[in-house]
């Protein structure tokens, strides 16, 4: 049931996000669609979601937003690798995440946000989601080198999978940018928090599990650089930091919106 904080409209475009989403699985997983075809109505009506979501009459914020933009993110770094390596073939996998992310941003649409809120909130809130989105994007690169790996191991056909150390350099590079933007996000939060809500910055959980996060993925950048980190070594750190990264605003928010039943914009 889609809460009542949710409108209608923004609720009817997540299921149909979500049905798009699985037809589209159906055909892939069935072999009657090589391209991205099948996926593209579906992209298309979770970025209505989210747009509704954030831009309509009464703009909702929370954790499932969060995930769901991440989703898309992912998503959409997904449609555009795909162009350059046809080899990625994880549709199916990556459609069922898309139908659970609109999903669960229906059944909980987070808080109202505030009309006055100060500007830096906005550029706070898109650096930490684009960060989200890069590190997701990175984790499921680690996954598919690490599902390489494997299959190598089993003296596999890897014709139809991308090269190893590919998808190794696409991991980095992804965890690269992601630490940078979450050093930007950092920034602002410590520089501006009085503008984004009104105290002078706390080291919260959220916060501490934030900064935990970027010590995590700086080790694995220097570890990476100064010892030759790759493999299962590297992946295991990297999901360590995203784990640490979930945790400092999705996991902080789901406690507050979900399981206290508060959410204000205080922090």
């Amino acid at each position: 049931m889609i809460l009542p904080s949710a409108s209608l409209a923004g609720g009817l475009l997540a299921a149909a996000a979500a049905v798009a989403y699985v037809l589209a699985a159906i055909v892939v997983a069935r072999g009657g669609a090589r391209g991205l075809g099948p996926m593209v109505p579906a992209w298309g009506l979770h970025a209505a979601a989210l747009a509704w979501g954030l831009l309509g009459s009464q703009p909702h914020f929370g954790f499932a937003p969060a995930l769901s933009m991440t989703a898309w993110l992912v998503l959409t770094s997904y449609a555009v690798e795909h162009q350059l390596f046809p080899q990625m073939r994880t549709r199916w996998a990556l459609c069922a995440l898309g139908a659970v992310a609109v999903l669960l941003a229906a059944l909980f649409p987070g808080r109202a946000m505030h009309v006055a809120a100060s500007p830096w909130l906005a550029l706070h809130l898109t650096l930490g989601i684009a960060c989200y989105g890069l590190f997701a994007v990175a984790v499921v690169h680690a996954w598919l080198m690490g599902r390489a790996e494997q299959q190598m191991r089993r003296a596999a056909d890897l014709s139809s999978t991308l090269p190893l150390l590919t998808l190794e350099r696409l991991t980095f590079r992804f965890v690269a940018a992601g630490f940078a933007l979450l050093s930007a996000t950092l920034a602002v939060g410590w520089f501006f928090s009085e503008e984004l809500y009104g105290r002078a910055w706390l080291w919260d959980h959220k916060a501490v599990f934030s900064v935990l996060a970027w010590l995590t993925f700086a080790i694995l950048l220097v570890g990476r650089a100064r010892m030759g980190w790759r493999g299962r070594r590297a992946a295991r750190v990297l999901y360590a930091g995203a784990l640490l990264l979930l945790l400092a605003y999705a996991g902080s928010r789901f406690v507050m919106e979900v399981v206290l039943g508060r959410g204000g914009w205080g922090g």
